[in-house]
Order: structure tokens, then C-alpha cells, then sequence
């Protein structure tokens, strides 16, 4: 894997994970150890430096530790011997394991979803980003009060980060109370988004959303398509919040082309739901931009859980073009020849570099040319506004002068139809 820039280091990490016997083929080995590598990058990420990583094989996991007792005292010891802050588990935890393993190995103990929390309430800039934190945090909290969070908030840092920090003390029917204030300012914004995106539909030819695994480069794609200036960092859920800025195809079509937060494998379910508002961007947009970092050595993995989420969000049958960045430095194999030569609408680029540009905006003119449909539209000469935006937001074929009214045949979006419905000619 691609090594990331690592942020100011806070604390020190243990890394422990629990592998089945369903793990224990060729193909779950590799799973297994790229998704210890990402966690490693996630605990970097948060401003950790890992010192040590456990890995236990069981038949069955531990109902009380997950790894078991010898396990666990195991990486007590380790915890004593690098004088480790945290342990951070490659997957969930149950409340009641949460407690007992703090209390067995004696320092913060964070899971997988936690993990990830802790990185997005780092990142969340905007209002609707940080609610949507909180509301993730304390939905995860609530059932974890009793007995939890001696250990976390003797030490803080990575997993109590955020709202959750401020929560810990509080009565679980002020959090739920908070709960359902957070989701109604969730559901006002969800609702603003989505006139917002109406209207941006009525004025331009269509929205496009860029998505695709973490650190792919979507933000660094969105700024070399539209000279954009949206913040760009060599590291795991850089971008969180949406960013739309307007596009104009070779076509002189203008689009909205929005950048979304990056998807991971195992992406937790609470986050997905939390997200909603946020990830409506996508399933409500008129093609996708599946972006995927050619170089990586995980390509298909990548591919695959984002395919895993479009499905999770209803998104999974949007018209997707498929985009693979860093053109640039992605080695010549047939494996990468084999994906940018392969079925579907692909496009190879490198954001870095501006190769492959203009086909990747010529192939997303052509797939959304597709849903046009040609018409002869009527339209008063002393009507510049409506006629002013044909030419803004369609592909104009032909126009002519009849007395006091301009007669244009041009190729409309579906979506324009209705705003120009008195001026179609029958």
C-alpha cells in the first residue's frame, strides 16, 4: 500500500485482530492483511504511530474479549512493554467487550467504527458535517454508557474526540434528546439539498458526482477538471463534506460536478445512515465518476467496496464511467491494461499531470447526450433569459428568425423539459 503522510503523532497504537477459519484461504489472507494495513493507515491518519500488531486465530470469536483471555493478557503485556495509549481492533466491538478488555489490558480500548469517528470529527468543517459527526458518535455511545469510558476519559486523544469527549458524563435521555434534534437538522438540510440540487438541475444540463475509495483523488480530479481550489491531503478521508462547482463539456453543456466523501472498505453501516443527506448527492446524481487509483495494488478490492456501497445507498444502476487516476505513476502491467481497456465507459488520467482531460470530459458529454432529446422550441425575441439559457444548457442545432420569435432546434435534458414545456413546439 501507498504510504501517507503522516499527521503530528499523538499517541502510541496497538493493532489487534481477530481472523476465523473462513479466513484461511490464499484469497481472505490477502483480505485479511490489506485490512490490517488500512486500519495502520487509519491509526496514522488519527495521529497515532502503531507500535505492535496482534493477530488471533479462533474457531469462533470470544463472547466476553473477542481474542480470549491469554490473548488479551498478551497484549497487555505489550501495552506495558511500548508503553502503548490505545488498542484499536479491526472490527466491532460489543458494549460489554469494550469494558471488559479496557479493564483486562488496563488502556483506551476503540474499534473499527470508532476509529473512523474519531478521523471524521477531525475533518467535519461545515455545520451539516459536523451534526452528521455527532449524530454517528452518539448513536455509537449510547449503547456503550454503562461501565465504558473511565480509561477513555482519564486519557482522551483517538476515539473520544469531538462531541463524544463532552458526552461521555451526560444522562442517556439528554442524548437521546439530542439524538432527535440532531436528525430533524439533519432531515431541514437533506431537504435544502435537495431544492438546492433542483435548481441547480433547472439551470444547468445535468449533475455529475465523483466517487470512489479514500485517497483515490477525487478532490485533486474535481480541481484539475474545474480550476477549483478544494482542499487536497495525502491522507485517508481528506475530503468530508461535498464540494459542487459548475463544468462546461466540450459540448458548451454546463454541468455541476460534486466531490463526496471517500468511501472504505467495511464502511460501518451507522456511518452510511448518518451520511445520508450527504450521500443523496450521489444517488440522486445523473452519472457517476467512479474514480479508482490505478497504481494501487488493491485496485479491484477498492472497486468492489464501492460497488458495495452505491448498492448499500440505491445508487448501484447509475450510469458510471469508470476514472483511473494517476495515470502517471501507475506501473505498465496487463493487470492495468486489462482495467483501462476493459467493458463499460472507462477513462485512464492523471489529475497531477492533466492527461486524459479532455477525453474524460468528452466521454462524460457523450454519456449524458444519450438521455437528450430533440426539439424545435418557439421563443419570443423580447424573452433573452429563456433563450440565453437554451444556449447555456443545451446542444443547439439550428436557429432562425420568424417575425418577432427566435426558432431554435436544439437537444434538451429530461430534466429541462418541464421549465420549457410552453415554448416546445407540439
Amino acid at each position: 500500500m501507498i504510504e501517507l503522510e503522516r499527521p503530528p503523532i499523538h499517541e502510541k497504537a496497538i493493532l489487534a485482530r481477530l481472523v476465523l477459519p473462513s479466513h484461511s484461504d490464499d484469497a481472505h489472507a490477502r483480505d485479511v492483511e490489506e485490512s490490517i494495513e488500512e486500519l495502520r493507515q487509519l491509526a496514522w491518519t488519527a495521529g497515532a504511530d502503531v507500535v505492535r500488531t496482534f493477530v488471533q486465530r479462533r474457531d469462533r470469536p470470544d463472547p466476553a474479549t473477542l481474542i480470549g483471555i491469554g490473548k488479551a493478557n498478551q497484549i497487555k503485556l505489550a501495552v506495558e512493554e511500548t508503553e502503548a495509549d490505545v488498542v484499536i481492533f479491526d472490527s466491532d466491538l460489543g458494549p460489554a467487550q469494550g469494558v471488559k478488555l479496557e479493564d483486562l489490558i488496563g488502556v483506551k480500548v476503540i474499534d473499527r467504527t470508532q476509529l473512523i469517528l474519531d478521523i471524521f470529527a477531525q475533518r467535519a468543517q461545515t455545520n451539516e458535517g459536523k451534526h452528521q459527526v455527532e449524530l454517528a458518535q452518539l448513536k455509537y455511545m449510547l449503547p456503550r454508557l454503562a461501565g465504558r469510558g473511565s480509561v477513555m476519559r482519564q486519557q482522551g486523544g483517538i476515539g473520544v474526540r469531538g462531541p463524544g469527549e463532552q458526552k461521555l458524563e451526560v444522562d442517556r435521555r439528554i442524548i437521546r434528546r439530542r439524538i432527535r434534534r440532531l436528525e430533524t437538522e439533519i432531515e431541514n438540510i437533506r431537504k435544502s439539498r435537495h431544492v438546492q440540487r433542483r435548481k441547480r438541475t433547472e439551470e444547468t444540463m445535468g449533475t455529475v458526482a465523483l466517487v470512489g475509495y479514500t485517497n483515490a483523488g477525487k478532490s485533486s480530479l474535481l480541481n484539475a477538471i474545474t480550476g477549483a481550489d478544494v482542499f487536497v491531503e495525502d491522507k485517508l478521508f481528506a475530503t468530508l463534506d461535498p464540494r459542487a462547482r459548475r463544468c462546461t463539456l466540450p459540448s458548451s453543456r454546463e454541468i455541476v460536478l460534486t466531490d463526496t466523501v471517500g468511501f472504505i472498505r467495511s464502511l460501518p453501516h451507522s456511518l452510511v445512515a448518518a451520511f445520508r443527506a450527504t450521500l443523496e448527492e450521489v444517488a440522486e446524481a445523473d452519472l457517476l465518476l467512479v474514480v479508482a487509483d490505478l497504481a494501487h495494488p488493491h485496485l479491484k478490492d477498492h472497486l468492489a467496496a464501492v460497488q458495495a456501497v452505491l448498492e448499500e445507498i440505491h445508487a448501484g444502476e447509475k450510469p458510471v464511467v469508470n476514472v483511473f487516476n494517476k495515470l502517471d505513476i501507475a506501473p505498465e502491467t496487463s493487470e492495468v491494461r486489462q482495467m483501462l481497456h476493459g467493458p463499460g465507459a472507462r477513462v485512464g488520467v492523471s489529475a497531477k499531470t492533466g492527461e486524459g482531460l479532455n477525453a474524460l470530459l468528452a466521454e462524460i458529454d457523450r454519456q449524458l447526450s444519450s438521455s437528450r432529446r430533440r426539439v424545435t422550441l418557439r421563443i419570443p425575441q423580447g424573452n433573452g433569459a429563456v433563450i440565453a439559457r437554451v444556449h447555456q444548457s443545451s446542444r443547439v442545432l439550428n436557429q432562425n428568425y420568424e417575425d418577432n420569435t427566435v426558432v431554435i432546434e436544439a437537444e434538451i435534458d429530461p430534466a429541462l423539459e418541464g421549465a420549457l414545456a410552453e415554448f416546445i413546439q407540439k
